[in-house]
């Protein structure tokens, strides 16, 4: 069984059944796949039922109903963003690059309707040196991390938190890419299969600013960060100011996902500074 819903298989032979129930549009009898998929020209239904049920237990998007195969998707193309549940995250990683780097701390907000409904952060044993500079830069040193908890004793609690909300970071694809990662190393061959937004991003889009630093977008939205570089502060400042963000997208008539995703025009902020 795959180790969470919002983990999805990148496994070769997974890949290789979703391309062919694309071909067949999305659904066809379980006979009919296991037969062209599996090479085999005489299966019973029971047999057939077997063979496709191995790759199902691997993926949530391949599921078994009433005699057929059917390919799902886990996206939330159409969800409003008032009705969409975010969580916000920050990383703090032993270097800059990974690997060799990794998580050492992790922090993490809910938001639910529009307010901060549930928190998760931790320090992270990186089991590995942290890298000097970083000490610096986050006041995190190994002594600190030593009898933390290990990425792997923490990880199923952290994707039980984010669940299938859509995820929120400051220069998300860093994040999103080290903490997959980090899962890859848990559980091989899977990933998040959680959508993504990006605050930096956004902001670009959203407001004019000397630069787009996170430092900078609180300051603008009069957000303090308590202790700078470390990822339970950043995370919090990095809540507020998506928040507010929202705000403005909602000022520009934009209330679903996919148009927020796809917003190209910077435009001036219309808002307040202060809407949290």
């Amino acid at each position: 069984m795959y180790p969470h819903r919002n983990l999805i298989s990148k496994s070769e032979k997974v890949l290789e059944a979703i391309k062919l129930l694309k071909s067949f549009g999305g659904r066809t009898s379980v006979t009919k796949f296991a037969k062209r998929f599996f090479n085999f020209s005489n299966l019973t239904p029971a047999s057939a039922i077997l063979l496709v049920e191995s790759l199902s237990r691997q993926d949530p998007r391949i599921v078994i109903k009433d005699g057929f195969v059917e390919l799902i998707s886990l996206e939330k193309k159409n969800v409003k963003l008032s009705e969409a549940i975010f969580v916000v995250f920050d990383l703090e990683a032993t270097e800059a690059k990974f690997p060799p780097g990794r998580i050492m701390e992790i922090g993490a907000y809910k938001i639910e309707n529009g307010k901060l409904t549930d928190e998760f952060k931790t320090l992270v044993n990186p089991e590995t040196p942290i890298a000097p500079f970083v000490t610096g830069l986050t006041g995190i040193s190994q002594e600190m991390v030593e009898k933390s908890p290990k990425f792997s004793d923490i990880v199923l609690d952290l994707l039980k938190f984010i669940d299938d909300a859509i995820l929120v970071a400051h220069n998300a694809r860093f994040d999103f890419r080290l903490l997959n990662y980090e899962i890859g190393l848990v559980y091989k061959e899977y990933e998040l299969a959680n959508q993504h937004l990006c605050t930096d991003r956004l902001s670009r889009k959203l407001l004019q600013l000397e630069n787009y630093r996170l430092q900078t977008i609180a300051n603008y939205y009069s957000i303090k960060i308590e202790n700078p570089h470390r990822a339970s502060d950043d995370a919090l400042a990095t809540a507020m100011i998506f928040m507010n963000l929202l705000k403005e997208l909602e000022n520009l008539g934009i209330e679903d996902f996919e148009s927020a995703k796809k917003l190209k025009i910077k435009q001036a902020s219309k808002n307040s500074k202060n809407l949290v």
